[in-house]
């Protein structure tokens, strides 16, 4: 006897596998409105020195203030405004009768703060401390300070949800989240910021995590793709959201409480959400796992699940590796199909991520606010999900994340190639590339699920996570070369989607195979019945 088999009986995708999907669909909204956060709270508007302290008196009392701006800071090259950290050293007054220099006069930085375009943003980052000029990184460095705790909490999350269960440790992720989310809205110094924002994504990551999991362990084969899609597109309706929330909420301490607030309803939803059972079988608790199958019969108006003896020899099945023993990351690596896996869901992992966070922040608007240029690119991924869907169960799991990941590839050589006159062709390309990328995204969810036995799953999902946030933080490094040669970021990501796309190929296919509950399940060959179901697709 198998999981799948007692799922059969009462029914492995119906009202209860439904309902649960949507309580974790809100929490799921979330996360792309913290991830792509600082796409808002850290916008550098347009600035320029303060230079309120020099009209107090003298030769500035009789000037309009379009004057004292010509006389005391320099013009940008472009005679678009003036320069947004340069002020000169003494005061200018015969730009006033010939509008010239003549010798560049000297200059120096801004001594009395600066002046902020509120037309956009009323506040951000930015302007709360005066992270402009020779302060700048430190906007972005919130974003890669962010993306640390995502990686710490993966691997500590991924270890809690497989010793302590998923329902538990998605609690702690909503409490953990909700706390520190609210307080950073509350900073009063970047220090203090940037630590919060580092805790918000430890929480988060435990919700992105945990959520994907329960899904997926409570639905049938037949149906995980669907379940795994419609989970991936409460990423794109959260980050399409935040373009709304965005463009509503200008200042950044409001915005992240309005993100955040979501995640209110889903700790008040949370006892609605059931323990997996298959984490309880593989853990001997039994009586619990009967407990939670009787109610989803019972939802799904279904006869009661299998008896209890039943359950006891199948707890007892997959229970006997593990007496005496808790699994750890280190079990990754132990044996050596296991260790082959790891290692090759490392790499498309890691691949993957820096991608498609390669190619989003490369990628040239539409000449459109920052707003509607925001939607826009989050919409794309629709399309991309729902023809994914299709493709899983038609192609298999294999096939569409190898062939994704290398024409994700293609199209960015292509768009190296294209001359830079065949802007609308490259638009296309960039636009179908990124939305390949993003096929992969959701994709490498399912897949990893179904590739890692349930003893181990949360672990090995923690330690993909760690390599995608690896793949995060690198890709906004890797734009920077672009200084050394103008193509080079496009060649590397272009070689990293193909590298990735290519290990991809060596991962064993998962269609309508039965998700591995042991270690013993990847180690040991399956009967013939089931390695050709298997191996289809």
């Amino acid at each position: 006897m198998k999981f799948e088999d007692i799922l059969d009986e009462i029914n492995g995708f119906g009202p209860f596998q439904m309902a649960m999907v949507v309580l974790l669909s809100a929490p799921r909204m979330v996360l792309p409105c913290h991830f792509l956060l600082n796409n808002f709270i850290a916008a550098s508007p347009p600035h320029r020195c303060d230079i309120g302290t020099l009209g107090a008196g003298g030769l500035f009392e009789n000037l309009t203030e379009e004057q004292r701006l010509t006389v005391s800071l320099p013009a940008r090259e472009d005679g678009r405004g003036w320069k947004s950290c340069e002020m000169f050293a003494e005061p200018q007054f015969q730009l006033l009768a010939n509008g010239s220099w003549g010798a560049n006069p000297p200059t120096l930085r801004c001594q009395s703060g600066w002046v902020y375009d509120n037309s956009t943003f009323t506040s951000t980052l930015a302007t709360e401390w005066d992270l402009v000029c020779d302060r700048k990184n430190l906007t972005q460095t919130t974003g890669s300070i962010f993306f640390l705790g995502v990686m710490l909490g993966a691997v500590v999350f991924g270890f809690l949800s497989d010793k302590y269960g998923r329902k538990n440790t998605l609690l702690a992720s909503y409490i953990t989240a909700i706390v520190f989310g609210f307080a950073s809205a509350f900073a009063d110094s970047y220090v203090v910021f940037a630590v919060l924002r580092f805790l918000t994504g430890f929480g988060l990551t435990g919700i992105g995590i945990n959520s994907v999991v329960l899904s997926i362990e409570w639905v049938d084969t037949e149906h995980r793709v669907f379940i795994g899609v419609i989970g991936s597109l409460s990423w794109s309706a959260g980050n399409m959201l935040l373009a709304g929330f965005a463009f509503l909420v200008k200042d950044w301490r409001t915005l992240i409480m309005t993100v955040t607030a979501p995640l209110g309803f889903a700790l008040l939803s949370w006892c609605w959400i059931p323990e997996s059972a298959r984490w309880l079988l593989a853990n001997g608790k039994v009586e619990k796992a009967q407990f939670y199958l009787d109610k989803c019969a019972k939802f799904n108006k279904r006869p009661k699940a299998s008896s209890n003896s039943k359950l006891q020899s199948l707890a007892d099945i997959e229970t006997l590796e593990k007496k005496d023993k808790n699994y750890t990351y280190l079990d990754l690596i132990k044996t050596p199909k296991m260790r082959r896996l790891t290692l090759l869901t490392g790499i498309v992992w890691y691949g993957v991520s820096s991608t498609y966070y390669g190619i989003s922040l490369n990628i040239t608007g539409f000449g459109l606010n920052i707003y509607l240029t925001h939607f826009v690119y989050a919409a794309i991924e629709v399309p991309a999900k729902l023809m994914i869907y299709f493709l899983l169960k038609v192609v298999g799991r294999r096939k569409c994340q190898a062939g994704t990941l290398l024409l994700t590839g293609v199209c960015i050589i292509i768009n190296v190639l294209l001359p830079q006159g065949l802007w609308q062709v490259r638009a296309v390309v960039a636009i179908v590339g990124k939305g390949l990328s993003e096929a992969s995204f959701t994709t490498v969810f399912l897949y990893t699920t179904e590739l890692y036995p349930t003893v181990v799953r949360q672990n090995g999902l923690g330690y993909t996570n760690v390599l995608s946030r690896v793949g995060v933080s690198v890709a906004p490094l890797i734009l920077l070369l672009e200084d050394v040669w103008t193509v080079l970021p496009q060649v590397i990501i272009s070689s990293v989607a193909i590298i990735s796309g290519l290990a991809a190929l060596l991962l064993p296919e998962t269609l309508n195979a039965r998700l591995p509950e042991t270690v013993d399940d990847i180690e040991k060959p399956r009967s013939a019945e089931e390695h050709a179901t298997a191996g289809s697709g």
